[in-house]
C-alpha cells in the first residue's frame, strides 16, 4: 500500500496534476508575500536594534527573543481573534482568505527576521561601528551601511524566514480555514489528505515541500560558503596591500 501510494504520488508530480500545482502555487504565493511584508519590517527593526543603544533595549531584546518561541497556533489564534467579526479588524472581512494567511505568516516571520538580523548587524557594529561613528555616521546611516556590508548574511536570514513560513500549518489552518480552491496550502492539505486516507496527494505535496526545504537549506549553505570565501579573499587582498 505505501509503495503504491508513493508511485501514484510520483505520477501526480511528473504529470503536473492541476490540483497539486494549484496548492503548491498558493502555498508559495502566501509565503512569498508574507515574507516580503514580515521580513521588511523585521530587517528594519533588527538593523535599528543592532546599532541603537537606549534605555530599555535589553527588555526589548528579551521580548523579541521570547516571541521566537511563541507557538504558531497561538499566533493563528491571535490573528483569528483580530479578524473575527467581533474583533477590532473584523470590518476588513479578511478571515478565511488569502490575506488572513499572509497576515498570520507575516506575524510569524517578523520576530525571526528581526532577531536574526539584529544579531548580524550587532556583530557588524562591534567590528565597524566605531569607525563609522568617527566618520560622523548617525544611527540610521550606520544601520544602512552595515546592512549592506552584511547583505549575504541578511539574505540567509530571509531564506530562513521563508522556510519558517512555508512549513507552518497551525496558524494558516486557523485563519484560512483550509478551503479547497481558495485557502488550502501544502501543509494544511497534507494534514487533511492524510486524515482522509488520500495518501498519494499527501505524499506528492510532502515531496514538493521536502524539495523546497532542501533547496532553501542548500541556498543557505551556499551563501555561507560564499560569504566565508569572500571574507578570506578580502583578507588576502588586505595582506597583499
Amino acid at each position: 500500500m505505501p509503495t503504491t501510494a508513493l508511485h501514484t504520488a510520483w505520477q501526480l508530480l511528473i504529470t503536473l496534476d492541476p490540483q497539486l500545482l494549484a496548492i503548491v502555487a498558493r502555498s508559495l504565493g502566501v509565503s512569498a508575500v508574507a515574507c516580503a511584508l514580515g521580513c521588511t519590517a523585521g530587517l528594519v527593526c533588527g538593523a535599528y536594534l543592532g546599532v541603537a543603544r537606549f534605555t530599555g533595549r535589553g527588555v526589548v531584546l528579551t521580548v523579541l527573543h521570547a516571541l521566537l518561541a511563541v507557538p504558531s497556533v497561538l499566533v493563528g489564534l491571535l490573528v483569528y481573534v483580530l479578524l473575527s467579526r467581533s474583533g477590532p479588524l473584523g470590518a476588513w472581512g479578511w478571515l478565511f482568505s488569502f490575506k488572513a494567511m499572509v497576515l498570520a505568516q507575516a506575524v510569524l516571520v517578523f520576530p525571526v527576521a528581526a532577531a536574526l538580523s539584529r544579531q548580524v548587524i550587532d556583530d557588524a557594529e562591534d567590528l565597524h561601528g566605531e569607525q563609522l561613528r568617527a566618520w560622523g555616521a548617525g544611527t540610521a546611516m550606520r544601520a544602512l551601511l552595515l546592512a549592506w556590508d552584511a547583505r549575504l548574511a541578511l539574505l540567509m536570514v530571509l531564506i530562513t524566514a521563508f522556510g519558517r513560513a512555508i512549513s507552518e500549518v497551525g496558524a494558516v489552518m486557523l485563519v484560512g480555514g483550509n478551503i479547497d480552491g481558495f485557502t488550502r496550502v501544502m501543509t494544511t492539505a497534507i494534514a487533511l489528505e492524510t486524515s482522509k486516507g488520500d495518501l498519494p496527494l499527501a505524499l506528492g505535496l510532502g515531496l514538493v515541500l521536502l524539495a523546497v526545504v532542501l533547496l532553501l537549506n542548500a541556498l543557505v549553505a551556499l551563501l555561507a560558503r560564499w560569504s566565508a570565501w569572500d571574507g578570506r579573499a578580502a583578507r588576502s587582498v588586505a595582506g597583499a596591500l
